[in-house]
């Protein structure tokens, strides 16, 4: 086979391809096997029809597609391998020859991944935070604590507060009809949560035992609802219970309840510990970010729209996969918050072309200072996967080999070294 490349636009070039009629010759054999395995011939069994008998009725033409489905994948994959070509899109492929006894003759038009052009990304001013915990952040860590181990005690006397959760009965009016969906009973609402109508809950406050009371809102413009959205309403409210949380006190019972720790002193000095930790940890990866948009920001690579789509619909299958790991589907997303799936496919456009934009720029660094997995690290990754899977390490290279996975572990390591490259050249710049 042969394959040649030009260059025709700035990310796109045109395979020309041939191959040798040998090739062509097998590729229709087995579109025959194909075929006659399913024709139906008077006088002879499937499968048993000869290729000539097949021919005179219905033409050797009758196997051209067949045989340019078997051929065109596998010659195409060869051609690319051949010309060192980084294909990013579909190609546009144009059968210039093919028939039984000629050589298959095509082009393929297709866009390629770009080149960049480097610019600084050595000595780059990266920001440094302090890691330093503070005693505020210790208190405000406390306090979330007691929060979650807060008791729910009814409130006989009083009015209700923020932070209380209100049991309340409700029905909602539009024009003084009531909609669908709106109207609940004992409904359980923390007062300051903001899970309802801005102006819903403020209301409520102040309000006791027993008591009714209409609440005056207005829907906000971008409601999922198209009915309800900017409308003014009212709400029926009756306020059943009061339940206010009676935290605990911060003492050695607390520590001994909620941690391993005897006293407090000492469960206060793991909060500091664990939260410099996920600071230090929060600040690298911070440091990390900068570091590559510092570097792709001084790079010169014109995107090829293709890749902006594929990395879109990538998010997407990210975005509906997290939606279902929450329990609710893309399409429930979409009803409830009033969007199309186009309009959540733009906006998540500009992040797309930045993401592409920083891993063509690492990997042109990763290429620029001959950066790449070792062996020892590709075996030492899959030691810590082998491990927290609980599997042998043997069985999780079949396991990533089988589904092609190999070739992505050892470029995402390749991507960690890299950035831990441009961090490492880096200068810290104060805040």
């Amino acid at each position: 086979m042969k394959a040649t490349w030009e260059k025709i636009e700035k990310n796109k070039v045109v395979l020309n391809v041939e191959v040798e009629a040998e090739q062509v010759a097998s590729a229709l054999d087995r579109a025959f096997k194909k075929v006659a395995a399913k024709a139906n011939i008077p006088g002879f069994r499937k499968g048993k029809v000869p290729r000539q008998i097949f021919e005179a009725r219905f033409g050797v033409e009758s196997l051209y597609q067949d045989a340019l489905d078997i051929l065109l994948p596998e010659s195409y994959v060869k051609a690319v391998e051949q010309s060192d070509i980084e294909p990013v899109d579909r190609p546009d492929v144009e059968i210039e020859q093919f028939g039984k006894g000629q050589a298959l003759i095509f082009k393929a038009t297709v866009i390629v991944k770009p080149e960049v052009q480097l610019g600084e990304y050595k000595g780059l001013e990266i920001p440094k935070k302090d890691a330093t915990v503070t005693e505020e952040e210790i208190a405000e860590e406390l306090k979330r604590l007691q929060q979650r181990h807060a008791e729910l005690v009814v409130l006989e006397e009083g009015t209700a507060e923020q932070g209380d959760v209100a049991v309340i009965d409700f029905e909602g009016f539009v024009d003084g009809v009531a909609f669908e969906g709106g109207k609940s009973e004992k409904y359980s609402l923390e007062l300051g949560s903001g899970s309802f109508i801005p102006g819903f809950e403020d209301q409520i406050v102040g309000m006791s035992k027993g008591e009714a009371k209409d609440i005056e809102v207005t829907f906000p413009e971008e409601y999922h609802s198209e009915e309800l959205k900017g409308k003014p309403a009212v709400f029926k409210v009756v306020l059943q219970d009061i339940k206010r949380k009676n935290l605990p006190e911060l003492d050695d019972e607390f520590a001994k309840d909620v941690s391993e720790f005897d006293t407090l002193e000492e469960f206060k000095q793991d909060i500091a510990k664990r939260l410099q930790e996920r600071k230090e940890k929060s600040n690298e990866q911070e440091r990390e970010k900068a570091a590559v948009e510092k570097a792709a920001a001084n790079a010169e690579v014109d995107i090829p729209d293709a890749m902006v789509t594929t990395e879109v619909d990538q998010m997407y299958r990210e975005f509906a996969n997290r939606l279902q790991m929450q329990g609710m589907d893309i399409e429930m997303y979409l009803k409830f918050s009033g969007q199309d799936e186009a309009t959540v496919r733009q906006q998540m456009r500009t992040d797309a072309e930045r993401r592409v934009r920083n891993n063509l720029v690492v990997e042109a660094i990763a290429k620029a200072e001959n950066i790449s997995a070792s062996e020892e690290e590709i075996n030492a990754e899959l030691e810590r996967l082998a491990g927290q899977y609980q599997r042998t390490t043997d069985e999780i290279r079949q396991i990533l080999g089988a589904n092609g996975n190999l070739d992505t572990l050892q470029h995402d390591l390749t991507v960690k070294k890299t950035i831990d490259f441009l961090v490492e050249h880096s200068k810290e710049a104060a805040e």
